[in-house]
Order: structure tokens, then C-alpha cells, then sequence
């Protein structure tokens, strides 16, 4: 791939989905894409870029590549401090505030294959039963389409069930099915998967949202991209609701909207001034 090459894949990139593909990150093109420029009928990859310019490019092939490209690394219960966090405080708490009117939303950006959503599906199920009384909502969404037509199946190898999903939950939630593990209908439908590129207008239903998990997301954009999209967060989070992002990303320099609930190793927000103002999460400090 030639220098030419690969600025035209990352301007494709950037121009689609706002993220950064980084200098000398020239063998992780060629490693994704290689196998696509062969699906496509292409001898290598050069062919197929060339085959995209000046102006006879497809953009089915467009976004093929930017699909390709995006990374879509996840696994059930990914880190565990998060879901431990929802499980003894955020949950409890939200249920406690919203008694009366009984609804609950719950968005995944950038979900992938969907073991994150379905991770707190899981955790719903298995701790929280008296949810499944409730108007409960869970939105996942990602780029790529074709990762959430995988994610609607529900349907995982045995290396990605061992990869986080707790051994009892597995006979308990999920049933044989030759050469892969299927989630049952039940956990299956409570997941609404939809397609959302963050940096175009997000099509979410007209309500806000209780918690909201952007992890490792952030990380991909650059800082005004980031500035836009914690806006955009700020203004769909309900004023108690909580905020999850990576353990390396954060909202300092950033957005000062939002402060950061002290609890080590998670890395979760809510809006200025509700720490500890509505729960047992005490002692915030803002971007702390």
C-alpha cells in the first residue's frame, strides 16, 4: 500500500465516522482490507482503491472499507467494575427515584457484536426481576450494519463465551446450538439494536436516557469530535443518570458538565452537581 493509498483510506475513514487512523498504522489496513478487496474481486487492495477514484467509486465499497476498518473488539462483561457499580448503586438507586413512574433506558454506544448490552441484560435478569415489570429499554447501537445483524443473533463461539461470561449463566441463558452458544429469545428481546454513526444526528426515541455506556469509543475521535459528542450526552442523560467510559478516557478539558463519580477504577460520570446529591456515592469532585 502506498503512502497515496493509505492518506485516501484514512480521509474515507475520518470523512465517514470522524475516527483517527494514526501514521504507520499502514499493516492494520492491509491485514482488514486485504480479505475484502478479494471478497469484492479485486486481485489486492490496490485495485479496489483505485477502482473508487476520482468519482466512479462505490460507496456500497465505501463503506464496506470503513466497516472493515472499524475496530470491534468487546467481550462480556468487559472489565467488571462497571457492572459491579450498577449492580450495588446505579440500578438500586434509579429504581428507588423512578418508583413511580416505573421506566428505565439504558443505552450501549458502539456495542459491536453486542456482549456488552447483553452483559446487562444478563445482569437485569439475574438481579433485578422486578425490572421486567417495568417500561425497561435497552438501545444498542453501532456504525456498522453488519456487526449488528450478527449482534440481533445473539449467537457466540465457545472463545467468546470464555471470554468474561460467568460459567453459570451459560446453561442458565444461553442454549447448544452446534458450533456456537445462542442467548434465549427472552434475553434476546430485550435489546433494541440500531444503527447510529455518533458524529451524524443519533435517531434515539425522543426520551432521555438513565445510563448511558460509551466505552472505549471516546478514544478513536479527536478532541473537537469528543467535545461534540459529550455535548450531544449531556444533553440526553437524565440530570441523575450515569455516564460509563473507558478506563482511559475522560471528560476533563473536554466538557466540565460533568463530574466524575469517585469510584476506583470506574470509570463513570454523572452531571455537575448530582454526585452525591441523590445516592450514596459521595465525596465527587468535579472531573476528579
Amino acid at each position: 500500500m502506498t503512502d497515496e493509498e493509505f492518506e485516501y483510506i484514512r480521509k474515507l475513514i475520518w470523512d465517514y465516522a470522524g475516527l483517527c487512523l494514526d501514521k504507520g498504522k499502514e499493516y492494520m489496513a492491509e491485514l482488514r482490507l486485504t480479505p475484502l478487496a478479494k471478497q469484492k474481486g479485486f486481485n489486492d487492495i490496490d485495485g479496489m482503491i483505485a477502482s473508487l477514484r476520482p468519482d466512479s467509486g462505490s460507496k456500497t465499497i465505501e463503506w464496506d472499507i470503513v466497516e472493515a476498518m472499524v475496530t470491534c473488539e468487546t467481550m462480556f462483561f468487559r472489565d467488571r467494575n462497571p457492572f459491579e457499580l450498577m449492580k450495588s448503586t446505579c440500578l438500586p438507586e434509579l429504581m428507588r427515584r423512578h418508583d413511580q413512574s416505573r421506566q428505565l433506558t439504558v443505552w450501549c454506544a458502539a456495542c459491536s457484536s453486542g456482549q456488552e448490552p447483553y452483559s446487562i441484560a444478563l445482569l437485569i435478569q439475574e438481579h433485578f426481576p422486578a425490572l421486567s415489570q417495568w417500561n425497561l429499554k435497552i438501545v444498542a447501537s453501532d456504525i456498522s450494519k453488519k456487526i449488528l445483524d450478527r449482534a440481533r443473533e445473539g449467537a457466540f463461539s465457545m472463545l467468546e463465551i470464555n471470554r468474561g461470561l460467568p460459567p453459570a449463566m451459560l446453561t442458565k441463558y444461553f442454549d447448544k446450538q452446534e458450533a456456537c452458544w445462542r442467548l434465549k429469545p427472552d434475553i434476546r428481546k430485550m435489546v433494541d439494536f440500531q444503527q447510529i454513526n455518533l458524529i451524524r444526528e443519533w435517531p434515539l426515541p425522543p426520551f432521555s436516557v438513565d445510563i448511558i455506556f460509551m466505552r472505549n469509543v471516546l478514544i478513536y475521535f479527536d478532541i473537537p469530535t469528543k467535545q461534540r459528542i459529550l455535548k450531544k450526552l449531556q444533553t440526553i442523560l437524565k440530570p441523575e443518570g450515569y455516564l460509563f467510559l473507558g478506563g482511559a478516557e475522560t471528560t476533563i478539558n473536554l466538557n466540565n458538565n460533568f463530574e466524575r463519580v469517585p469510584v476506583t477504577a470506574t470509570g463513570c460520570y454523572q452531571l455537575a452537581g448530582q454526585v452525591g446529591a441523590h445516592s450514596p456515592l459521595s465525596n465527587g469532585g468535579k472531573n476528579a
